[in-house]
């Protein structure tokens, strides 16, 4: 049988996801003692145990929710009354640590361009992997965009069928005009990606968005992209555009909202 050791160690090998989830104390009658390992896969699939039962369901529950948010959590369990909403009547107490292992987020940037470049180079920098798309050629190799990891030239609707989208994708669009952008945004549209921007006005994307309508996307599927992309620097440069957009993200996956740290209240102390 596969360890919980070696299956985390796949998991980081082939940077993907998970939640090793530990039995840290255990107080009385409890299903597994202190030191009690299982490792969550995000399809639900478990490597070890934790106590079995409703015990073991709930923790697996808050285990995809850390996969999810990449919060850690620590979970307190008491073993004595199902009335009352318990997980077991052992008669114990146990308390869980799950640990989220969220593999290294992907910005796709899709346009090779000045800010496509740009940004490919920031996100390298940030520590992400990047993939670069650009239907053309030219613009999509390691000479015109040395920071990618992974190059895909071609249209964008054929990127589905070359790469894998995640919860851990942010795709960008810095394309180089509206209809490059309504020919290849509906097949990522049906991708779980984490971020879908487009670069532009908004009377860019407002004519696009209006296209699109037209050709029966679904309105709740085009609401998933932000456009105008990245927080408001009054950015011109490719540089500057580059920081407004991964600051964005970097927001997003973080749970940030952007306000200035100098105008932030002190938080109250005792």
């Amino acid at each position: 049988m596969t360890s919980v050791f070696q299956s985390l160690a796949e998991l980081e090998k082939n940077d993907q996801a998970g939640a090793l989830c530990m039995v840290v104390r255990s107080q009385g009658s409890t299903p597994r003692r202190s030191g009690s390992k299982m490792l969550v896969f995000p399809d639900g699939r478990i490597e070890g145990t934790v106590g079995g039962g409703e015990l073991e369901n709930r923790v697996i529950r808050e285990a995809l929710q850390a996969i999810s948010d990449g919060r850690p959590r620590m979970l307190e369990y008491h073993m004595t009354d199902i009335e009352r909403g318990d997980p077991g009547v052992c008669g114990g107490q146990v308390e869980v640590y799950v640990e989220p292992l969220r593999p290294r987020p992907v910005i796709l940037v899709i346009g090779a361009g000045h800010v496509g470049k740009t940004v490919a180079q920031l996100a390298h920098w940030l520590g992400f992997r990047v993939a670069v798309n650009d239907d053309r050629a030219e613009f999509c190799t390691p000479e015109a965009v040395p920071d990618a990891d992974a190059y895909f030239p071609g249209p964008m609707a054929d990127l589905p069928a070359q790469m894998e989208f995640t919860p851990w994708t942010y795709v960008v669009l810095t394309t180089r005009g509206v209809n490059v952008d309504i020919q290849g945004l509906p097949t990522l549209l049906d991708q779980p990606a984490a971020y879908i921007g487009v670069i532009g006005s908004q009377r860019r994307w407002s004519t696009a968005r209006k296209q699109l309508l037209e050709q029966g996307v679904p309105a709740e599927k085009l609401d998933r992209v932000r456009s105008p992309i990245g927080l408001e620097l009054n950015a011109e440069t490719p540089e500057e555009i580059a920081v407004s957009i991964m600051a964005e993200i970097i927001m997003l996956r973080e749970g940030g909202d952007g306000r200035v740290m100098s105008k932030r209240k002190p938080k109250q102390t005792l």
